[in-house]
């Protein structure tokens, strides 16, 4: 069966994935002390970030989320892989803003001591963000659009 992908989710993840991208780059830059280009490069790679959850939150607000459409057989994993994308996540952005604010402040004895760990469980948002992505809209047709609690849930 023929689908197309869904305009919202498919820009969110590609931002999410150049935040992942700019994070990446921001450690080379560090490890080398291009402190200037390192600070250039976080920063847009938390605007990327910013940009994703603003475009995920009005989703989730306005339209509401999808529940997984693929089988029943394989519905559980499903969702514990997403509750562990979404406690990823939320750690990930918790420790972002750590990093964003030690960073500015220059409180850099902290941000040294979080920055690699940010930035691991930050790939594996991004990692299992897309895997979720491609669950929901490419591998299988999505389920139904629907709140946020009953996406999760599947009732």
């Amino acid at each position: 069966m023929e689908h197309s992908l869904p305009i919202l989710p498919t820009i969110s993840t590609t931002f999410i994935v150049l935040s992942a991208i700019l994070v990446a780059i921001g450690w080379y830059q560090i490890s080398k002390r291009k402190i200037e280009a390192h600070k250039r490069t976080m920063f847009f790679a938390g605007v990327a970030a910013l940009i994703f959850f603003i475009i995920y939150a009005s989703r989730t607000i306005f339209i509401g989320n999808t529940s997984f459409g693929g089988p029943d057989d394989i519905k559980i994993y499903y969702t514990v892989f997403l509750i562990f994308h979404i406690t990823l996540a939320t750690t990930g952005a918790v420790l972002g803003i750590i990093n964003f604010y030690t960073g500015f402040k220059n409180k850099l004895a902290t941000h040294k001591r979080l920055g690699p760990i940010t930035s691991i469980v930050w790939f594996a948002t991004a990692i299992t963000g897309v895997a979720v992505y491609l669950l929901l809209y490419v591998f299988y047709s999505g389920g139904e659009t629907t709140s946020v609690i009953k996406a999760i849930l599947g009732t």
